[in-house]
């Protein structure tokens, strides 16, 4: 691979090249190529909305949003949060001042909360847009057809979309707590017939000790 800082001008700080090689030392490529695919998709739709965006706060957030999906970030939390935690403690150990760390922890911990992160920040928005942008196609057809082709060529998609969701799944199973109700985990669960006794929304308010 052509060295990526050169092909698509990454952040070259000291803090941003320890994450690019952290997140690429612990994710498989099939989490470590989406990683940086939504840096890229997420400052082009910022520049497209005419955002002023903190290249590194966005490039932190988007190349370590999968932690919690690896074994080194993989805790008892749901899988954001777990990777949200990891990555706090990553850049922090490189003297990111705390409120720049809470920007990448929100940005992380809100990736797949709908109508959330677009209220944010514009780098805790764009982590979600280049996310969304790269698993779902989210306007896509705003992207530039040569990034796209030059970032699926440097990172190819090795099945993302089954891949994820097979590790979210897995992970699930193996620690419940993984997937409170209502959250992504739970209704990937939910969609495989895997929820198992795990109470639907309306037997939780029928437990409801108040008698309503």
């Amino acid at each position: 691979m052509r060295d990526p800082y050169e092909t698509f001008d990454l952040p070259r700080t000291d803090v941003a090249r320890a994450a690019f090689r952290f997140a690429q030392e612990t994710e498989a490529p099939y989490l470590f190529h989406p990683s940086v695919r939504s840096y890229l998709f997420g400052r082009e739709l910022g520049r497209l909305r005419g955002l002023d965006v903190d290249e590194e706060l966005l490039f932190l957030g988007c190349v370590l949003h999968d932690l919690g999906l690896t074994g080194a970030g993989e805790g008892d939390q749901r899988f954001e949060v777990d990777g949200a935690d990891l990555a706090a403690d990553l850049v922090r150990e490189h003297g990111v001042p705390e409120e720049r760390v809470e920007v990448v922890w929100d940005a992380i911990a809100l990736h797949t909360s709908p109508g959330i992160p677009s209220r944010k920040r514009p780098e805790i928005a764009l982590v979600q847009a280049g996310s969304g942008a790269d698993v779902l196609g989210m306007d896509a057809d705003a992207l530039p057809r040569d990034l796209v082709a030059r970032a699926h060529e440097a990172f190819p998609r090795l099945d993302l979309g089954r891949a994820i969701t097979d590790d979210v799944v897995r992970q699930a199973c193996r620690r419940p707590g993984k997937a409170p109700a209502l959250s992504f985990a739970a209704v990937l669960l939910a969609e495989r017939g895997l929820s198992g006794d795990r109470p639907t929304w309306d037997q939780m308010i029928a437990a409801v000790r108040w008698g309503d």
